[in-house]
């Protein structure tokens, strides 16, 4: 038979709290964003010839 363990009570709202899930919750409204965007770009460059990495980098100043 198998024994019945207690949950611990959940947290009672404080601010902290709260203000720390708003902030988890932007944060992943903003990852959503930019993957919306990274999808809509990818659509749109669709069969479009990429730029050469060595290219890239000599056009940002990395190399």
């Amino acid at each position: 038979m198998p024994i019945a363990t207690k949950r611990p009570a959940p947290a009672k709202p404080s601010l902290r709290r709260l203000s720390a899930e708003l902030a988890r919750l932007r944060a992943r409204v903003e990852d959503l964003e930019d993957l919306r965007d990274l999808e809509a770009a990818i659509t749109r460059n669709a069969g479009k010839p990429g730029i050469p990495w060595a290219k890239a980098k000599k056009e940002l100043g990395l190399a």
